[in-house]
Protein backbone atom coordinates (compact mmCIF):
# COMPACT_ATOMS: atom_id res chain seq x y z
CA UNK A 1 0.00 0.00 0.00
CA UNK A 2 1.40 3.11 -1.10
CA UNK A 3 2.59 5.36 1.74
CA UNK A 4 0.56 9.62 1.38
CA UNK A 5 4.06 11.62 2.31
CA UNK A 6 1.25 14.60 1.88
CA UNK A 7 -1.20 13.08 4.53
CA UNK A 8 2.25 12.48 6.76
CA UNK A 9 3.16 16.28 6.06
CA UNK A 10 -0.13 17.74 6.92
CA UNK A 11 -0.41 16.14 9.81
CA UNK A 12 2.92 17.38 11.15
CA UNK A 13 2.07 20.50 9.93
CA UNK A 14 -1.07 20.42 11.95
CA UNK A 15 1.10 19.66 15.93
CA UNK A 16 1.17 22.65 17.70
CA UNK A 17 4.78 23.63 17.95
CA UNK A 18 5.25 21.87 21.43
CA UNK A 19 3.95 19.06 20.39
CA UNK A 20 6.28 19.28 17.28
CA UNK A 21 9.07 19.97 19.63
CA UNK A 22 8.44 16.75 21.81
CA UNK A 23 7.53 14.46 18.87
CA UNK A 24 11.31 15.75 17.42
CA UNK A 25 12.60 14.72 20.73
CA UNK A 26 10.73 11.27 20.64
CA UNK A 27 12.32 10.59 17.52
CA UNK A 28 15.62 11.33 17.85
CA UNK A 29 15.66 9.52 21.72
CA UNK A 30 14.31 6.94 19.49
CA UNK A 31 16.85 6.83 16.43
CA UNK A 32 19.71 7.08 18.80
CA UNK A 33 18.63 3.90 20.56
CA UNK A 34 18.01 2.09 16.97
CA UNK A 35 21.79 3.35 16.41
CA UNK A 36 23.75 1.72 18.87
CA UNK A 37 21.92 -1.28 18.51
CA UNK A 38 18.96 -0.73 21.46
CA UNK A 39 15.91 -2.33 21.70
CA UNK A 40 12.36 0.04 20.90
CA UNK A 41 9.28 -1.88 23.00
CA UNK A 42 5.88 -0.27 22.72
CA UNK A 43 3.45 -0.64 25.73
CA UNK A 44 -0.37 -0.38 24.08
CA UNK A 45 -3.79 0.51 25.16
CA UNK A 46 -6.72 -1.01 23.25
CA UNK A 47 -9.69 1.04 21.84
CA UNK A 48 -8.07 3.80 20.06
CA UNK A 49 -4.37 1.64 18.79
CA UNK A 50 -6.69 -0.50 16.98
CA UNK A 51 -9.73 1.93 15.05
CA UNK A 52 -6.32 4.55 14.30
CA UNK A 53 -4.47 1.52 12.50
CA UNK A 54 -1.83 2.03 15.19
CA UNK A 55 -1.83 -2.31 16.33
CA UNK A 56 -1.05 -2.86 12.36
CA UNK A 57 1.56 -0.20 11.74
CA UNK A 58 3.27 -1.51 15.06
CA UNK A 59 3.40 -5.09 12.97
CA UNK A 60 4.47 -3.44 10.33
CA UNK A 61 7.59 -1.73 12.57
CA UNK A 62 8.13 -5.53 14.49
CA UNK A 63 8.68 -6.50 10.02
CA UNK A 64 11.18 -3.56 9.63
CA UNK A 65 13.22 -4.27 13.41
CA UNK A 66 11.78 -1.16 14.65
CA UNK A 67 9.74 -2.15 17.39
CA UNK A 68 11.33 -5.33 19.32
CA UNK A 69 8.42 -6.11 22.01
CA UNK A 70 5.00 -5.16 22.47
CA UNK A 71 2.73 -5.01 25.75
CA UNK A 72 -0.98 -5.17 25.42
CA UNK A 73 -4.58 -5.71 26.53
CA UNK A 74 -5.86 -8.75 26.33
CA UNK A 75 -8.97 -6.97 23.94
CA UNK A 76 -6.39 -5.93 21.42
CA UNK A 77 -5.21 -9.85 21.30
CA UNK A 78 -9.03 -10.46 20.83
CA UNK A 79 -9.30 -8.16 18.17
CA UNK A 80 -5.96 -9.26 16.35
CA UNK A 81 -7.31 -12.87 16.51
CA UNK A 82 -10.09 -11.59 14.63
CA UNK A 83 -8.54 -9.55 11.78
CA UNK A 84 -8.34 -6.04 13.52
CA UNK A 85 -11.34 -4.29 12.19
CA UNK A 86 -14.45 -5.80 10.43
CA UNK A 87 -17.47 -4.64 8.74
CA UNK A 88 -20.82 -5.32 10.82
CA UNK A 89 -24.46 -4.36 10.85
CA UNK A 90 -26.05 -2.86 13.57
CA UNK A 91 -29.55 -3.23 13.69
CA UNK A 92 -32.37 -3.30 16.96
CA UNK A 93 -31.97 -6.17 18.23
CA UNK A 94 -35.41 -6.00 20.06
CA UNK A 95 -37.35 -5.58 16.60
CA UNK A 96 -35.24 -8.53 15.34
CA UNK A 97 -36.65 -11.01 17.89
CA UNK A 98 -33.79 -10.77 21.03
CA UNK A 99 -34.69 -10.93 24.51
CA UNK A 100 -34.32 -6.98 25.68
CA UNK A 101 -32.48 -8.15 28.89
CA UNK A 102 -30.27 -9.90 26.89
CA UNK A 103 -28.81 -7.25 24.73
CA UNK A 104 -26.87 -4.61 24.97
CA UNK A 105 -27.78 -1.19 27.03
CA UNK A 106 -28.40 0.49 23.48
CA UNK A 107 -29.96 -2.50 22.36
CA UNK A 108 -27.83 -3.21 19.40
CA UNK A 109 -27.05 -6.32 17.85
CA UNK A 110 -24.52 -6.71 15.22
CA UNK A 111 -23.79 -9.53 12.33
CA UNK A 112 -20.45 -9.69 11.06
CA UNK A 113 -20.52 -8.85 7.06
CA UNK A 114 -18.01 -11.63 5.98
CA UNK A 115 -17.61 -13.35 2.84
CA UNK A 116 -19.02 -17.15 2.00
CA UNK A 117 -15.17 -18.70 2.45
CA UNK A 118 -14.85 -17.15 5.41
CA UNK A 119 -18.48 -18.02 6.98
CA UNK A 120 -17.71 -21.85 5.50
CA UNK A 121 -14.51 -22.16 6.97
CA UNK A 122 -16.12 -20.77 9.76
CA UNK A 123 -18.45 -23.64 9.98
CA UNK A 124 -15.83 -25.86 10.09
CA UNK A 125 -14.90 -24.82 13.74
CA UNK A 126 -18.27 -23.94 15.14
CA UNK A 127 -21.83 -24.69 14.47
CA UNK A 128 -23.28 -20.93 12.92
CA UNK A 129 -26.55 -20.74 12.16
CA UNK A 130 -26.93 -19.85 8.68
CA UNK A 131 -30.54 -18.97 8.06
CA UNK A 132 -30.40 -16.67 11.38
CA UNK A 133 -27.22 -15.58 10.13
CA UNK A 134 -28.55 -14.74 6.76
CA UNK A 135 -31.72 -13.02 8.47
CA UNK A 136 -29.15 -10.74 10.24
CA UNK A 137 -27.62 -9.79 7.48
CA UNK A 138 -31.09 -9.14 5.88
CA UNK A 139 -32.12 -6.64 8.62
CA UNK A 140 -32.78 -3.09 8.32
CA UNK A 141 -29.71 -1.46 10.19
CA UNK A 142 -26.54 0.64 9.59
CA UNK A 143 -22.76 -1.04 8.04
CA UNK A 144 -19.59 0.34 10.25
CA UNK A 145 -16.22 -0.51 10.39
CA UNK A 146 -15.52 -1.56 14.27
CA UNK A 147 -13.18 -3.73 15.95
CA UNK A 148 -13.28 -7.55 15.12
CA UNK A 149 -14.06 -10.22 17.07
CA UNK A 150 -16.38 -8.00 19.97
CA UNK A 151 -19.99 -8.47 19.48
CA UNK A 152 -20.80 -9.48 16.13
CA UNK A 153 -22.14 -12.60 14.79
CA UNK A 154 -20.25 -15.40 14.08
CA UNK A 155 -16.49 -13.26 14.25
CA UNK A 156 -17.41 -12.56 18.24
CA UNK A 157 -18.80 -16.49 18.95
CA UNK A 158 -15.66 -17.87 16.80
CA UNK A 159 -13.49 -15.75 18.67
CA UNK A 160 -14.19 -16.61 22.01
CA UNK A 161 -14.77 -21.23 21.12
CA UNK A 162 -11.15 -20.72 19.52
CA UNK A 163 -10.08 -18.89 22.85
CA UNK A 164 -10.34 -21.96 24.71
CA UNK A 165 -8.47 -24.45 21.93
CA UNK A 166 -5.60 -21.84 22.72
CA UNK A 167 -5.67 -22.07 26.29
CA UNK A 168 -5.61 -25.62 26.22
CA UNK A 169 -2.56 -25.65 23.42
CA UNK A 170 -0.98 -22.48 26.03
CA UNK A 171 -1.15 -24.94 29.10
CA UNK A 172 0.42 -28.18 26.89
CA UNK A 173 3.14 -26.21 25.77
CA UNK A 174 3.78 -23.85 28.88
CA UNK A 175 3.47 -20.92 26.74
CA UNK A 176 1.27 -17.43 27.17
CA UNK A 177 -1.70 -17.70 25.37
CA UNK A 178 -0.54 -14.31 22.82
CA UNK A 179 2.40 -16.19 22.14
CA UNK A 180 0.13 -19.66 20.58
CA UNK A 181 -2.15 -17.30 19.03
CA UNK A 182 0.22 -15.69 17.10
CA UNK A 183 1.68 -18.92 15.13
CA UNK A 184 -1.99 -18.92 13.37
CA UNK A 185 -2.20 -14.67 13.00
CA UNK A 186 -2.19 -12.50 10.35
CA UNK A 187 1.22 -10.94 9.65
CA UNK A 188 -0.52 -7.47 10.09
CA UNK A 189 -1.04 -7.83 13.76
CA UNK A 190 0.95 -7.61 15.94
CA UNK A 191 0.61 -10.93 17.41
CA UNK A 192 1.43 -12.34 14.42
CA UNK A 193 4.44 -10.64 13.30
CA UNK A 194 5.97 -11.03 17.09
CA UNK A 195 5.60 -15.02 16.20
CA UNK A 196 7.28 -15.02 12.84
CA UNK A 197 10.16 -12.79 14.17
CA UNK A 198 10.14 -14.31 17.31
CA UNK A 199 9.72 -10.78 19.27
CA UNK A 200 7.33 -10.95 22.50
CA UNK A 201 4.03 -9.59 22.57
CA UNK A 202 2.66 -9.86 26.03
CA UNK A 203 -0.84 -8.85 27.88
CA UNK A 204 -0.16 -6.72 31.19
CA UNK A 205 -1.89 -8.19 34.09
CA UNK A 206 -3.57 -4.71 34.50
CA UNK A 207 -5.31 -5.00 31.33
CA UNK A 208 -5.65 -8.61 31.23
CA UNK A 209 -9.62 -8.21 31.87
CA UNK A 210 -11.42 -7.38 28.01
CA UNK A 211 -11.94 -9.54 25.25
CA UNK A 212 -14.30 -12.00 27.44
CA UNK A 213 -13.23 -15.44 26.72
CA UNK A 214 -9.83 -14.46 25.33
CA UNK A 215 -9.47 -12.16 28.49
CA UNK A 216 -10.21 -15.12 31.26
CA UNK A 217 -7.69 -17.85 28.58
CA UNK A 218 -4.68 -15.06 28.88
CA UNK A 219 -4.99 -15.34 32.31
CA UNK A 220 -5.25 -18.59 32.70
CA UNK A 221 -2.49 -19.60 30.09
CA UNK A 222 0.65 -18.80 32.58
CA UNK A 223 1.16 -18.06 36.41
CA UNK A 224 0.65 -14.03 36.83
CA UNK A 225 3.67 -13.94 38.90
CA UNK A 226 5.47 -15.47 35.17
CA UNK A 227 3.59 -13.08 33.69
CA UNK A 228 4.81 -10.06 35.66
CA UNK A 229 8.68 -11.47 34.73
CA UNK A 230 8.26 -11.55 31.35
CA UNK A 231 6.78 -7.84 31.13
CA UNK A 232 9.50 -6.95 33.72
CA UNK A 233 11.72 -8.51 31.84
CA UNK A 234 10.62 -7.32 28.51
CA UNK A 235 10.41 -3.80 29.63
CA UNK A 236 13.91 -4.45 31.17
CA UNK A 237 15.31 -4.86 27.45
CA UNK A 238 14.32 -2.09 26.14
CA UNK A 239 16.28 1.63 25.49
CA UNK A 240 13.28 3.15 24.92
CA UNK A 241 9.54 2.14 25.99
CA UNK A 242 6.59 3.85 23.69
CA UNK A 243 3.29 4.20 25.87
CA UNK A 244 0.36 4.43 23.37
CA UNK A 245 -3.14 5.35 24.56
CA UNK A 246 -2.48 3.45 27.71
CA UNK A 247 -4.31 3.50 30.97
CA UNK A 248 -3.06 2.08 34.40
CA UNK A 249 0.62 2.75 33.26
CA UNK A 250 1.72 2.84 36.93
CA UNK A 251 1.10 -0.61 37.50
CA UNK A 252 2.94 -1.61 34.79
CA UNK A 253 6.12 0.12 35.94
CA UNK A 254 5.10 0.16 39.88
CA UNK A 255 5.36 -3.85 39.32
CA UNK A 256 6.81 -6.13 42.03
CA UNK A 257 10.41 -6.16 40.17
CA UNK A 258 11.00 -2.64 39.44
CA UNK A 259 13.47 -0.61 41.60
CA UNK A 260 12.97 3.28 40.45
CA UNK A 261 9.23 4.11 41.21
CA UNK A 262 8.40 0.73 42.35
CA UNK A 263 7.70 -2.09 44.56
CA UNK A 264 10.65 -3.79 43.31
CA UNK A 265 12.79 -2.86 46.90
CA UNK A 266 11.52 -5.79 48.53
CA UNK A 267 12.47 -8.67 45.68
CA UNK A 268 16.00 -7.10 45.84
CA UNK A 269 15.56 -7.08 49.86
CA UNK A 270 15.39 -11.01 49.22
CA UNK A 271 17.64 -11.43 46.57
CA UNK A 272 15.01 -11.37 43.52
CA UNK A 273 16.07 -10.34 40.42
CA UNK A 274 14.78 -7.02 39.59
CA UNK A 275 15.41 -4.13 36.98
CA UNK A 276 15.31 0.02 37.07
CA UNK A 277 13.63 2.50 34.85
CA UNK A 278 16.05 4.85 35.88
CA UNK A 279 17.86 5.10 32.83
CA UNK A 280 15.04 4.19 30.26
CA UNK A 281 13.74 6.85 27.99
CA UNK A 282 10.04 6.39 28.19
CA UNK A 283 7.53 8.41 25.41
CA UNK A 284 4.36 8.69 26.39
CA UNK A 285 1.37 9.66 24.06
CA UNK A 286 -1.65 11.01 25.33
CA UNK A 287 -4.17 13.33 24.76
CA UNK A 288 -4.39 14.55 28.50
CA UNK A 289 -2.67 18.17 28.56
CA UNK A 290 -2.57 17.29 32.25
CA UNK A 291 0.37 15.28 31.63
CA UNK A 292 2.60 17.89 30.56
CA UNK A 293 1.40 19.85 33.63
CA UNK A 294 2.39 17.05 35.87
CA UNK A 295 5.73 16.49 33.68
CA UNK A 296 6.57 20.65 33.86
CA UNK A 297 5.90 20.70 38.03
CA UNK A 298 8.66 17.73 38.67
CA UNK A 299 11.06 19.32 35.98
CA UNK A 300 10.51 22.98 37.41
CA UNK A 301 10.75 22.57 41.45
CA UNK A 302 10.49 18.65 42.31
CA UNK A 303 6.50 18.96 42.95
CA UNK A 304 5.69 15.53 42.20
CA UNK A 305 8.40 13.99 44.08
CA UNK A 306 7.86 16.48 47.10
CA UNK A 307 4.27 14.96 47.28
CA UNK A 308 5.27 11.47 47.28
CA UNK A 309 8.12 12.93 49.98
CA UNK A 310 5.77 14.56 52.64
CA UNK A 311 2.81 11.56 51.48
CA UNK A 312 0.25 14.70 50.22
CA UNK A 313 -2.30 13.75 47.74
CA UNK A 314 -0.91 15.11 44.19
CA UNK A 315 -3.91 16.28 42.84
CA UNK A 316 -4.78 19.04 45.20
CA UNK A 317 -0.98 20.07 45.61
CA UNK A 318 -0.82 20.65 42.20
CA UNK A 319 -4.48 21.74 41.70
CA UNK A 320 -4.86 19.53 38.49
CA UNK A 321 -6.67 16.17 38.00
CA UNK A 322 -4.12 13.60 38.78
CA UNK A 323 -4.00 10.64 37.34
CA UNK A 324 -1.86 7.87 39.06
CA UNK A 325 0.38 6.70 36.38
CA UNK A 326 1.48 10.77 36.04
CA UNK A 327 3.64 10.58 39.27
CA UNK A 328 6.00 7.75 38.07
CA UNK A 329 5.94 9.21 34.21
CA UNK A 330 7.14 12.27 35.67
CA UNK A 331 9.72 11.42 38.22
CA UNK A 332 11.36 8.95 35.61
CA UNK A 333 14.41 11.84 33.85
CA UNK A 334 14.13 10.41 30.65
CA UNK A 335 10.23 10.59 30.00
CA UNK A 336 9.00 12.32 27.32
CA UNK A 337 5.41 12.93 26.82
CA UNK A 338 3.71 14.10 23.79
CA UNK A 339 0.25 15.09 23.84
CA UNK A 340 -1.51 14.67 20.86
CA UNK A 341 -3.67 11.58 18.85
CA UNK A 342 -2.12 8.75 18.36
CA UNK A 343 -3.39 8.91 14.69
CA UNK A 344 -1.39 11.28 14.09
CA UNK A 345 1.42 10.99 16.03
CA UNK A 346 2.13 7.20 15.44
CA UNK A 347 2.69 7.95 11.76
CA UNK A 348 5.05 10.97 11.65
CA UNK A 349 7.19 9.39 14.30
CA UNK A 350 7.11 6.02 12.16
CA UNK A 351 8.03 7.83 8.88
CA UNK A 352 10.68 10.46 10.71
CA UNK A 353 12.48 6.89 12.48
CA UNK A 354 12.37 4.94 9.40
CA UNK A 355 13.79 7.83 7.17
CA UNK A 356 16.29 8.70 9.78
CA UNK A 357 17.91 5.13 9.97
CA UNK A 358 17.30 4.07 6.04
CA UNK A 359 14.18 1.99 6.37
CA UNK A 360 11.86 1.20 3.89
CA UNK A 361 7.89 0.91 5.73
CA UNK A 362 5.78 -0.68 2.98
CA UNK A 363 2.08 0.53 4.97
CA UNK A 364 1.65 3.25 6.78
CA UNK A 365 -1.60 4.58 9.21
CA UNK A 366 -2.91 7.61 9.50
CA UNK A 367 -5.82 9.64 11.60
CA UNK A 368 -8.75 8.00 10.55
CA UNK A 369 -10.71 11.26 10.17
CA UNK A 370 -8.30 11.76 6.83
CA UNK A 371 -9.40 10.25 3.53
CA UNK A 372 -5.57 8.05 3.49
CA UNK A 373 -7.13 6.83 6.93
CA UNK A 374 -10.42 5.96 6.11
CA UNK A 375 -8.51 3.60 3.46
CA UNK A 376 -5.96 2.23 5.21
CA UNK A 377 -9.01 1.48 7.75
CA UNK A 378 -10.50 -0.47 4.13
CA UNK A 379 -7.38 -2.21 3.76
CA UNK A 380 -7.23 -3.81 7.17
CA UNK A 381 -10.93 -4.81 6.52
CA UNK A 382 -9.79 -6.71 3.34
CA UNK A 383 -6.38 -7.63 4.10
CA UNK A 384 -5.58 -8.64 7.58
CA UNK A 385 -7.15 -11.93 8.27
CA UNK A 386 -8.41 -13.53 11.57
CA UNK A 387 -6.36 -16.91 12.99
CA UNK A 388 -6.01 -19.64 10.81
CA UNK A 389 -6.70 -22.07 13.21
CA UNK A 390 -4.51 -25.29 11.15
CA UNK A 391 -1.69 -23.17 10.45
CA UNK A 392 -1.64 -22.60 14.33
CA UNK A 393 -2.08 -25.90 15.43
CA UNK A 394 0.70 -26.82 12.88
CA UNK A 395 3.21 -24.65 14.31
CA UNK A 396 2.53 -25.61 17.76
CA UNK A 397 3.29 -29.01 16.45
CA UNK A 398 6.26 -27.92 15.26
CA UNK A 399 7.07 -26.28 18.27
CA UNK A 400 6.60 -29.19 20.49
CA UNK A 401 8.58 -31.89 17.97
CA UNK A 402 11.66 -28.95 18.17
CA UNK A 403 11.90 -28.39 21.98
CA UNK A 404 11.52 -32.15 22.81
Amino acid sequence: MPIDQKAIEAMYKGLTARTRSRLNLAVKVIVEAKERGGKVVAVVGSGPNIHEGVTTLIAELIHKGLIDGVSTSSAVINHEMAGTLEKVKRFDGEVFGFETGKLPCDGQFEVSMISKARLEAYQKEIYIDTGLYHRMKRAKGNIIIKVAGNMAYPTGLRTERLARDILALSKRCGLPFEQVAGYGADPYTMIGAGALKNVPVLVTVPQMIGGGEVGLAVGDSIPVSERCQRVAELLNSADVIIESALALSQEIHDGPFELFTGHGIWSDWEGGWTYSLREKKIVRIDLDPNLEKAWNKERESGMVSDAVHKGLPKTKSMRIPFRMEMSGFARIPGSVPVVGDIGEIWPIMATKVAEALGVKLDLMSYKQSLPAGQEFREWIVRKVAPVDRERMFSAVREFTAGSR
